[in-house]
């Protein structure tokens, strides 16, 4: 399982979409991201860096996009059928999806295994009712094929997705490096920083400490998705910090690990 090293920041992070803090200067990049299921290199430069402290989870991407994009505006719109970075967080039992394009506009779900979500379980209580929540059963990226109609293809089989759960106190910013959505003015891309409170992450902590102690590990995934148009076709690229050989995001046993460490980030100068 690929690994990446996530470093302590020993002070509280501005929200700023443009990651100029020192901290961030300083902070480790990840290598550039790969295609997910090749592995191959991305076309487009994708990088990120993971810093946290006693308070948050915080994650920032560098995306070069020479025409930065975004349409959708409205919260928990399919951020997907466009060019975004995403954040998916392993909890064992459970798993969290993020999604964010060049607008700061966000989707968000919580999804539960149906193995896992039993009578009387961690998660039959109000905040997983799925007679009162806006709640659905997702088989996985392929779920509609004909040999995996009903339960996908992932070996667990299929996962209740609350599409109205918001992760508690996230924020999130973003910068547009250049012009979006005008293809006469060639731009560098944009940046985004993300930040998740450990306080929200009592579902996903899977009996680990909050916030995490030196040398735990978290499973997640951390990747983008970029059309690009090919003569008169236009193909959705893939690209993630470590290769899942399929396209297909759903698949917490492929997520990167991410080690926290107590190692401080010492800005430069």
């Amino acid at each position: 399982m690929a690994k990446f090293t996530a470093l302590r920041t020993s002070q509280p992070l501005t929200l700023d979409g443009s990651l100029s803090d020192p901290i961030w200067q300083a902070a480790p990049k990840s290598k550039r991201f790969v295609d997910m299921a090749t592995g191959a290199p991305g076309l487009l430069n994708t990088q990120c860096s993971i810093l946290w402290d006693d308070e948050n989870l915080y994650i920032g991407f560098w995306i070069e996009e020479p025409f930065p994009t975004a349409k959708q505006t409205d919260r928990d719109s399919l951020i997907f059928r466009e060019n975004d970075v995403e954040v998916f967080i392993d909890g064992g039992d459970c798993y969290y999806e993020f999604e964010i394009n060049a607008l700061n506009t966000v989707y968000e779900v919580f999804f539960i295994w149906r193995d896992a979500y039993t009578k009387g379980g961690r998660f039959d209580i109000p905040e997983f009712d799925l007679l009162e929540r806006d709640a659905y059963t997702f088989g996985g990226n392929f779920d509609r094929t004909e040999d995996n109609f009903w339960r996908g293809t992932n070996p667990r089989g299929i996962r209740w997705a609350f599409l109205d759960w918001d992760f508690p106190g996230m924020e999130s910013a973003v910068h547009v490096n250049g012009s979006l959505n005008d293809p006469t003015q060639p731009s560098k891309g944009w940046t985004t920083m993300l930040k998740f409170p450990w306080a929200g992450m009592k579902h996903l902590a899977e009996n680990r400490s909050l916030p995490p102690k030196d040398g735990d590990i978290w499973k997640m995934f951390l990747g983008r998705f970029q059309k690009i148009d090919v003569g008169e076709e236009q193909v959705q690229a893939a690209w993630c910090l470590s290769s899942h050989g399929t396209y297909d995001t759903h698949m917490p046993e492929k997520f990167t690990a991410i080690e926290f460490k107590e190692q401080l980030v010492v800005p430069q100068g």
